[in-house]
């Protein structure tokens, strides 16, 4: 452990604790020495944050510390388990906003990392939204040729990479500590938490990363309707500069105006909730920080526009299908269902039972049907989902963070358009279509044809495992004075048996258990 690191994260420690960022732990849920630990800080709590409610206390703290406390709030909001149900809430509201830095760095920046491209760049304005790894700036992009287009060029902040590498550092520093010391954290992962962040982070710290990302969405997206994003300017594209089309919008939070404009938010609703659950379940990639300020109201069409694609999620075939059926069950109240899947993915234990599982989602499950969002307390239900995974040892699933974060945030964006959203009623099209063409002729030729694939690949490995057995028995006559005996043809023919063994289990699990 760094001694740099030590101290950084002793200062992150009583920012936290001066802040009053530790009154928001669960301390009731924790063990007796952590509770004395966290009581011992509270003392040295500023007396005019007990006068301020509970998310501007952590707020405020997150932001003090930096760029890299305020993504690591973010994580946590996926967390419950770790930070309670109720903060757990309160940081999926966390809004990422920094003073900008001084816009006379910015022709400097453009031109180192553009060269001479930087030139078709002018009328740059002062900055239109700071963050705290990037700011963003209004300009005129003019090509030879062509018209002039009013673009939005984003700019990483000048040594936000060596700051988030040395918060970083220190985050490890504590989660090792916490993995080492307290066996009850051991269950929750925090190493794997901060490679969560520190994977995410360094995405983010790479624009040209960004711009593939847009690409690659708006590829998917293109015989969709109502979900709008901006084009990318690829020669204006460096790793600390991206530049895209201008998108003109109503921020989705501001309710009066939507109203003024005649946006209907209860459709805006459907559609944010529908586009999302859309590109997650059927393709795999979707936009994992949809928080109000990342997104806007055309007044025209009453499409949704996202922008701000830094951080983006991928969950592959398995984890799809897990979602579309734990969504599809909650909507059909088949809990059965619900409960397979999770074994079925790892979450639960074999060691556990599936029908007192099913009794403990059904128990989640029942309360929700037939209630609107404004009836549905979310602090509640993820204080639930909290106890069964304790008492059924559920354990975390890393690859699935990003997804559980951004349902947050799509659900809260959606309730507040529309309080009186039917959440099942609205995702059920996009669930329900996509669960009968998976299930139909269509989904089962495509799985077909993976299975072919896979089958295909590895029979194509089988004349290399040949020849590599022929270079090991080859290797043995060397090494041996005379032809081998009886003993070792036998275990060359072993060798051999076991290579084919191994051939034919692998083409057999391709073909029947994928």
């Amino acid at each position: 452990m760094g001694l740099g690191s030590f101290f950084r994260l002793v200062n992150a420690g009583w920012v936290l604790a001066r802040e009053g960022a530790l009154s928001v732990l669960p301390v009731e849920s924790l063990p007796p020495m952590m509770k004395a630990g966290i009581a011992m800080g509270r003392l040295v709590e500023r007396p005019s944050v007990r006068r301020t409610g509970r998310i501007e206390r952590l707020n405020a703290a997150l932001h003090k510390l930096g760029p890299t406390y305020v993504k690591l709030g973010q994580t946590l909001a996926t967390r419950p388990d770790i930070v309670g149900a109720q903060a757990a809430v309160d940081l999926s509201a966390l809004q990422d906003r920094m003073p900008p830095f001084d816009s006379a760095l910015v022709p400097g920046i453009l031109e180192a990392a553009l060269g001479d491209k930087a030139k078709a760049l002018s009328e740059i304005s002062p900055p239109i939204a700071a963050a705290s790894i990037a700011q963003v700036h209004k300009a005129t992009l003019r090509v030879p040729g062509q018209p002039p287009h009013i673009v939005a060029v984003k700019i990483l902040r000048p040594g936000v990479g060596e700051r988030f590498r040395a918060d970083t550092n220190s985050l490890y520093t504590g989660a090792r500590m916490a993995q080492a010391w307290s066996k009850s954290s051991r269950r929750l992962r925090p190493v794997e938490v901060v490679q969560t962040l520190d994977h995410s982070m360094r995405l983010e710290l790479d624009l040209r990363l960004e711009a593939a990302a847009i690409s690659e969405l708006s590829e998917n997206i293109t015989n969709d309707e109502g979900f709008v994003i901006p084009s990318v300017h690829w020669d204006q594209v460096a790793e600390n500069v991206l530049t895209t089309s201008w998108v003109e919008g109503i921020p989705i939070r501001d309710h009066a105006a939507l109203d003024a404009a005649g946006v209907d938010r209860k459709a805006l609703a459907a559609k944010v909730l529908q586009s999302f659950l859309r590109h997650a379940i059927r393709d795999g990639f979707f936009h994992a920080d949809m928080h109000p300020g990342n997104l806007f109201a055309d007044p025209r069409t009453g499409d949704v526009i996202a922008v701000d694609f830094g951080i983006m999620g991928r969950i592959n075939k398995n984890e799809r299908k897990f979602l579309a059926d734990i969504l599809f069950g909650f909507i059909t109240r088949d809990y059965r269902l619900v409960a397979q899947r999770h074994f079925d993915i790892g979450y639960v234990p074999p060691s556990q039972s599936v029908d007192d599982f099913t009794l403990a989602i059904r128990s989640i499950g029942e309360p929700l049907h037939g209630r609107t969002a404004s009836d549905i307390s979310m602090a509640r239900v993820l204080g639930q989902l909290f106890a069964i995974t304790e008492l059924f040892q559920m354990q975390t699933r890393p690859e699935l963070v990003l997804l559980q974060k951004s349902m947050v945030l799509v659900e809260g964006v959606a309730r507040t358009l529309d309080p009186d959203l039917d959440i099942w009623t609205v995702a059920e099209p996009v669930v329900g279509d996509w669960l009968r063409r998976e299930e139909g002729p269509i989904g089962r030729i495509e799985d077909l044809a993976g299975h072919l694939t896979r089958m295909s690949t590895a029979l194509g490995r089988v004349p290399a495992l040949i020849t590599q057995a022929e270079l090991t028995m080859a290797e043995h006559r060397a090494m041996m004075s005379r032809p081998p005996d009886r003993w070792m043809r036998g275990a060359i023919l072993a060798v051999l048996g076991s290579v084919f063994v191994l051939i034919v289990t692998a083409i057999w699990r391709l073909l029947v258990l994928s």
